[in-house]
């Protein structure tokens, strides 16, 4: 029987007999991530909804929630905001990473349940699977692919799939 979990491994993703090139976070995989330590937290996740560029991207087939990114969404990385770890939209008064941006790694991003709820101050926010750069260079925590695989993957992902960090 083929696992449900992705399993994040050695700078690979696997999922459904799929093997994967992908990047992590510049300081490797951590069992105690903290806010701006660029590394990738290590455990089993659920996953939350895909963000994704309704002008870059079409969208076949998707079984988890997803919102279309608008040019005023981010994500508080702020932990003095009651809004840490959560989306928000600009203008906000707390800092925040863009959703909306020129390179193409958060065209299709999907918001990994780490430090979700509760939610607690600088342990470490927007964590997500995203688009890799070409060069599948380190993330500050993130899991990177390349978008020809997140297309691959996304249709067989459901609410129930976890991430597994190791």
């Amino acid at each position: 029987m083929i696992n449900m979990n992705i399993k994040i491994k050695k700078r690979h993703l696997f999922y459904k007999g799929y093997k994967l090139k992908c990047c992590v976070g510049k300081s490797g995989i951590t069992a105690f991530k903290k806010e701006g330590d660029l590394a990738t937290p290590k455990g089993t996740y659920g996953i939350d909804m895909l963000y994704y560029r309704k002008d870059r991207i079409t969208l076949n087939k998707c079984k988890i929630k997803k919102k279309s990114i608008k040019k005023n969404m981010g994500w508080c990385d702020d932990s003095r905001s009651k809004n840490y770890n959560k989306q928000i939209n600009f203008p906000f008064k707390y800092r925040a990473e863009k959703l909306y941006r020129k390179d193409k790694i958060y065209d299709l991003v999907i918001n990994i349940k780490y430090n979700f709820s509760p939610v607690v101050k600088k342990k470490g926010s927007a964590i997500f699977l995203h688009i890799a750069d070409k060069k599948y260079k380190p993330t500050k925590g993130c899991i990177g692919i390349s978008k020809k695989d997140f297309l691959k993957i996304l249709p067989l992902i459901n609410k129930k799939t976890k991430i597994s960090i190791s």
